[in-house]
């Protein structure tokens, strides 16, 4: 007999728990979320502070401005939030970019405790400690990881088992093959004098699949000249093996 898989999980420590779910609450992963093939518990970190003030930040060493959010808090609300076996994530411009296989990594394992910081960040100690790994959403800068959070549990619920409903169109997206998505067209076959190109009405599926890659290539060369150039090295790679 086959073991089910458990439920996969996530955490998220937030100042504002009231933004989850928020639009995961919607079309798939909302519906994942009510069928229960995923879990979302959004954690107040202040209910973690000790003083009657509920501080959770300080003043940053060495000066300079904004505040800094305490490790002692943070790392409070860690030992109660963590999953086992799960990676904790902060959201910070100066992690890692989130790509596919990040999401897709993720989505393979029991889940994931997420850290949305604010202020001026999180203080360095507590993520040394707790060995975190630090993921950004791209070269911007937010008010608070919430948002990233949110786009960073969306990449990785619909890649859960039963979440999507055809299964093979994951197959298709963008990323998948290392390549940006070829254009997509549906009814009507002409609309304000465009037509749908002639290969996607043949019917010729050997060409409407060359098509559609020949498409994803010059799409990708235009317009992310690092993911074709690994691409292109990829390609030799495999011919090389």
């Amino acid at each position: 007999m086959t073991a089910t898989r458990d439920i996969w999980t996530a955490k998220v420590l937030t100042l504002f728990p009231e933004m989850f779910p928020g639009p995961l609450a919607h079309s798939l992963a909302g519906k994942a979320l009510t069928e229960g093939l995923w879990s979302l518990d959004a954690v107040n970190i202040r209910d973690f502070a000790t003083d009657r003030h509920s501080t959770v930040d300080d003043t940053p060493f060495g000066g300079g401005p904004g505040m800094v959010m305490r490790a002692d808090v943070i790392d409070a609300a860690i030992d109660d939030a963590a999953i086992a076996g799960a990676p904790l994530v902060y959201l910070t411009p100066r992690g890692t970019p989130l790509s596919q296989e990040i999401a897709a990594e993720l989505a393979d394992g029991p889940g994931v405790t997420l850290i949305c910081g604010r202020y001026e960040g999180v203080d360095q100690r507590v993520l040394d400690a707790r060995d975190v790994t630090e993921i950004s959403l791209g070269d911007f800068v937010l008010s608070g990881g919430e948002p990233a959070a949110l786009a960073l549990l969306d990449a990785c619920v619909r890649l859960l088992p039963g979440v999507m409903g055809a299964e093979a169109s994951l197959e298709e997206e963008s990323f998948a093959r290392g390549l940006l998505e070829y254009p997509h067209y549906t009814r009507p076959a002409e609309w304000c004098g465009r037509k749908v190109p002639d290969v996607l009405l043949s019917g010729h599926h050997r060409n409407i699949y060359a098509w559609r890659m020949e498409q994803a290539e010059m799409i990708t060369q235009a317009r992310r000249p690092d993911l074709w150039d690994r691409y292109q090295k990829d390609l030799t790679n495999q011919k090389e093996q």
